[in-house]
């Protein structure tokens, strides 16, 4: 057992300054490490030390495990934290930890090997007898493999990266002529986001609830699992929204999964934080989908409802404690719901919307939490996933939490850069999502509600640009007829303003 004083946090964003603050909590010190395109960024500003790593681009800073240890030594940290993406899954950087004796917060790399890589996981699960999704059991090599293996086992088909996770390095195959396109892009984004080309292929199952099991396991044999999160609000086959407790379980069906998510953890030692992913159906039949073998995205809603710092205990497993509580002691309290924030324009096919922030503020109140890492005059880099925050909130029931998530996003201003608060704000008031009758096709099935139009009329959108500049002349503190605002090239827009003021 080793006490730990120093963490190196490898990652970037909301999730490094999420766990600098256990750490402050624990009196640990923080060091961050940055590429030069988060130079200004919050967990940069936040740490009690910070060095720069390289280049913007991720495959030449934060997957630079090299780099990141040398520093890490420099700067005689105890340990890293992976956060979650990037090297979190890297059983080869959690080996270099181990050689250069430096507490890596996680799980072996033996564990990493065998549940990290996708495909070694629906291996283990096959032996533990644990229902999987039918698919290959070995990566598919060329493109002429993967053509043959899609036709053999009947489309539409999903092709994933074995490495990773996040909807990195997926596509949906459901026409013939898609599949060398479709296996090639999948290998480069998979290549690029975790360093590794390497993809499989599943038979894809339509329509599934995407229900995951937080497990947590120490170095003593002992495992727990802190109940479900639904997961199926997504887009690109990545998340925009997850609750706790799921709609879909039943307290039968919840006890046989965790079962199943424990025992599987159990068979291979686990130790730390992880999930155990599964989709399941209408009739609640479920299928093994993979492990993470990490913190997750949504990790604060299981902290809402359980208690439990999950940050803290990683910490406390990696220095040797076991855990301090046994299944039969854990409970859910409430309902918690989590939003992720992300900067891009959800009504134009989610694209990425990086730029500089104006101004923002957060909703506040009881049973909200924010977790994010930008500030007003910050720029977004181009370079990272998009999320820009997660926001939070918990109630005793599942439709007080929606109705306060929905007050919450409604509080919610970020200005500069567009963003998918109005977007989720919608989803509040779809009756699909509000009665709990929803599954990964949700956003497709009610586009029609999500994407309606909300362009305002010409002189709508006037209006909105004047409401901005009149804004702007309070804050400076300026009279809107003030001369020096106006010289007299500028005059007719004095005039304009002054007409548009008046409609206003």
């Amino acid at each position: 057992m080793k006490k730990i004083t120093k963490i190196l946090i490898a990652n970037r964003g909301e999730i490094a300054i999420r766990i600098m603050r256990t750490c402050r909590e624990m009196g640990i010190a923080t060091v961050a490490v940055f590429s030069d395109a988060d130079r200004t960024s919050m967990h940069v500003r936040y740490a009690d030390e910070a060095y720069n790593i390289g280049p913007a681009a991720s495959i030449l800073s934060y997957l630079k495990s090299d780099k990141i240890i040398e520093i890490a030594k420099d700067c005689q940290a105890d340990a890293i934290h992976p956060g979650y993406g990037f090297l979190s899954e890297n059983a080869d950087f959690a080996r270099k930890c181990a050689e250069n004796r430096i507490i890596f917060i996680g799980p072996s790399p033996e564990v990493i090997d065998q549940m990290g890589d996708k495909i070694k996981a629906r291996l283990t699960m096959i032996a533990a007898g644990v229902p999987v999704v039918p698919g290959t059991t070995e990566s598919v090599k060329t493109e002429k493999e993967a053509i043959d293996t899609i036709l053999q086992i009947g489309l539409p088909v999903m092709v994933k990266a074995s490495a990773g996770g996040g909807g990195k390095g997926m596509r949906l195959i459901t026409e013939e002529k898609d599949i060398a396109s479709s296996v090639r892009s999948a290998r480069s984004e998979a290549l690029s986001s975790f360093g590794n080309d390497s993809v499989y292929i599943e038979k894809y199952i339509s329509s599934p609830h995407h229900i995951e099991f937080q497990i947590l396991g120490d170095q003593h044999g002992n495992v727990v699992h802190l109940f479900e999160r639904e997961c199926s609000v997504q887009r690109r086959h990545q998340k925009m929204l997850e609750e706790t407790p799921s709609p879909l379980m039943t307290p039968e069906l919840r006890k046989t999964m965790g079962g199943y998510a424990v025992e599987a953890a159990r068979a291979v030692k686990y130790a730390g934080a992880g999930t155990i992913e599964f989709l399941v159906d209408n009739d609640r039949n479920f299928y093994f989908l993979e492990m993470n073998t990490r913190l997750q995205v949504e990790h604060p809603i299981t902290e809402r409802v359980t208690g439990i710092d999950l940050v803290k205990q990683q910490i406390l497993v990696a220095e040797g404690h076991a855990l301090t509580f046994r299944q039969n002691e854990l409970r859910q309290t409430g309902h918690a719901i989590e939003c992720r924030i992300y900067a891009e324009d959800s009504d134009n096919n989610f694209m990425p919307n990086p730029g500089k922030i104006y101004n923002i503020t957060e909703p506040l109140g009881l049973g909200v939490r924010t977790d994010g890492y930008v500030y007003e005059g910050y720029e977004i880099p181009i370079h990272y996933d998009s999320m820009i925050s997660k926001l939070i909130v918990w109630a005793e029931n599942r439709t007080e939490a929606i109705d306060r998530m929905k007050r919450a996003l409604y509080e919610y201003k970020i200005t500069g850069v567009k963003t998918s608060i109005k977007f989720l704000e919608r989803i509040m008031d779809t009756p699909d999502f509000r009665s709990g009758n929803y599954d990964t096709n949700f956003i497709e099935k009610n586009k029609d509600i999500l994407h309606a139009a909300t362009k305002c009329s010409e002189d709508c959108e006037d209006m909105v640009i004047i409401a901005a500049y009149i804004e702007y002349l309070d804050r400076l503190n300026i009279a809107l007829t003030s001369k020096e605002m106006y010289p007299a090239k500028n005059r007719w827009k004095k005039y304009t303003y002054q007409k548009n003021f008046e409609r206003l």
